[in-house]
């Protein structure tokens, strides 16, 4: 290894290790006792820790977890069963309007979630579903279809023709054609838009505090919410629940991110 590699090595290492930093210091605080807190200067290394922030997730988070992930389940499921469909008959059956269609998603998503929150919430109040999952899922999923449409559109456009002409030939409808030859093939697309979606609706706060301010099914984001106030602040309990809050969503980008390099660069590159 030249001296300039070594150079771009220990650089690359030093902006890994700030950017993880944040990471770091969530895990020690989670571990740091309540009255060593406001100590000066702060231990680096959480000497003589102690596991109860965990033990308070054990107890108090766990419902609200098991909410995020419903939500995230059904946003995923509610995204696929949309974006799927519609991103092929883009790509494929090329409808009348199409491209507007395209120009529609992309401003759809250019607009600021607190906008789309005020909509929802007006129209929630009237259809009596505030406070509800289905009502989160619904809420989640206006920013991951677009997204989904998307991606699955610039994949499924590298699909060739000739697949679909072959299925045609055999008898096989566009349902058959779509269910049969396009899902299978669209593996990496649709790992990477289930991903996105997962991951839009578990980080969800905007929404969550405006939809679903009470009762029990709340999701995750409210419950650490719940800990910070004028004269309760419990930051031991606060991050030790980001942590067990941040382990689906790491786990899932490990064991994903290959096909989501694949589904992402989709439709990059023209053949």
């Amino acid at each position: 290894m030249n001296r300039r590699s070594w150079w771009l090595t220990a650089l690359g290492v030093l902006f890994t290790a700030a950017m993880l930093f944040p990471v770091y210091w969530m895990i020690n605080v989670s571990l740091t006792k309540t009255s060593n807190m406001r100590k000066s200067p702060p231990n680096l290394i959480p000497i003589d820790g102690t596991l109860q922030g965990y033990t308070v997730v054990l107890h108090q988070q766990l419902p609200y977890l098991g909410t995020s992930l419903l939500i995230g389940l059904g946003t995923v499921a509610l995204t696929l069963v949309l974006a799927a469909p519609a991103g092929f008959s883009l790509a494929k059956l090329r409808p009348r309007g199409g491209g507007a269609l395209t120009l529609v998603l992309l401003i759809a998503q250019m607009i600021p979630a607190i906008v789309m929150t005020m909509g929802f919430y007006t129209i929630y109040i009237k259809l009596r579903v505030l406070n509800s999952v289905w009502g989160l899922i619904l809420a989640d999923s206006t920013i991951a279809v677009p997204f989904g449409v998307l991606i699955f559109t610039a994949f499924m456009s590298r699909i060739p023709d000739e697949l679909l002409q072959a299925a045609r030939i055999d008898g096989a409808g566009t349902f058959r054609t779509f269910a049969s030859i396009i899902v299978p093939v669209s593996r990496n697309a649709i790992v990477t838009v289930s991903l996105f979606a997962f991951l839009w609706a578990w980080s969800d706060f905007l929404f969550a505090n405006t939809l679903d301010g009470g009762g029990s099914l709340r999701p995750i984001t409210l419950g650490i919410y719940a800990y910070i106030g004028n004269n309760n602040q419990e930051w031991n309990a606060i991050m030790a629940t980001a942590v067990v809050a941040s382990v689906p969503a790491a786990v899932l980008l490990v064991l994903a991110q290959r096909y989501v390099a694949a589904g992402v660069t989709a439709g990059a590159v023209k053949d």
